[in-house]
């Protein structure tokens, strides 16, 4: 195991966001007219990205909670100790911020390592030696939202009218309040904590591809462009682009219960691939 591997994915993840979020966010920026509030914004957004990518600094103050994703037959060359001794040592050079309270004393662990955190998946199928990090800011955490359906107050039904009545309703209370434009991964029906975690897990995927579903690939393309006819647009002070993209996976559900989760990523989404060993 070459830990200076593990240390270098969390760098280049809090550091340099992935090409397809900056291509996104360039294509959205000419969209809007100069001068205007939305082109300030995302000319602001893309110079950070530049400056955040030159000096090896954070693209943001707030590295979120980091979410590991490592392959499962390479737990013993990749074990938590491991990846806690990467994050701490990628505390200490500054490319993560201190940034992990106890709920219950408010201690800070400064080395962003407890019980708990950085958050570890071992997963089947990943391929020999990979790790995926996804870096999820307090912000963007803090917009997801989850629905159960039927939602009588949207006039959403049990169906695919009623997700989508459902994710708008997000998008509408989100407004600027997480870092637009933003991202969406979402997750029809599962359990409580499941859902949460399919639809995050929906971040990891390219802005440019669709869901293997018809149906929800339709879906997305829909709800993306009705978001972004809403007028919210960056930081939520107007302008054409309020979404840069949208991803729905479904799980099974019990009869009783019809749960419709959002994860809601701001547009620093930050998430990256390595082979480490």
């Amino acid at each position: 195991m070459r830990e200076d591997a593990l240390i270098k994915l969390i760098r280049d993840t809090s550091t340099s966001l992935p090409d397809d979020v900056e291509k996104a966010l360039r294509r959205a920026a000419r969209k809007e007219s100069r001068g205007s509030s939305a082109r300030v914004v995302l000319d602001t957004i893309l110079e950070n990205i530049a400056l955040a990518r030159g000096g090896a600094t954070p693209l943001c103050q707030d590295t979120g909670t980091l979410a590991f994703y490592v392959d499962a037959a390479s737990r013993r060359k990749i074990p938590p100790a491991r990846i806690k001794a990467a994050v701490a040592a990628a505390t200490g050079k500054g490319w993560l911020r201190k940034n992990c309270i106890d709920p219950v004393s408010g201690v800070s662990y400064d080395d962003n390592c407890a019980p708990g955190a950085p958050v570890i998946h071992y997963e089947e199928g990943l391929g020999r030696g990979v790790v995926r990090l996804i870096m999820k800011g307090g912000g963007s955490e803090n917009m997801s939202r989850q629905y159960s359906l039927p939602d009588e107050t949207l006039g959403a039904g049990r169906d695919l009218e009623g997700v989508r009545r459902c994710v708008l309703d997000a998008v509408e209370k989100t407004l600027g309040y997480g870092c637009a434009p933003g991202i969406l991964g979402v997750c029809i029906g599962g359990d409580r904590a499941t859902a949460y975690e399919v639809a995050k897990r929906q971040l990891f995927r390219p802005l440019d591809d669709s869901s293997p579903d018809a149906q929800l690939a339709k879906l997305e393309r829909r709800i993306l462009k009705e978001a972004n006819s809403l007028g919210i647009g960056p930081m939520g002070l107007g302008g054409k682009t309020t979404l840069l993209g949208v991803k729905i996976a479904g799980r099974p559900r019990v009869p009783a219960s019809f749960f419709v989760t959002v994860a809601y990523m701001c547009w620093a989404c930050r998430r990256r691939e390595a082979k480490i060993v």
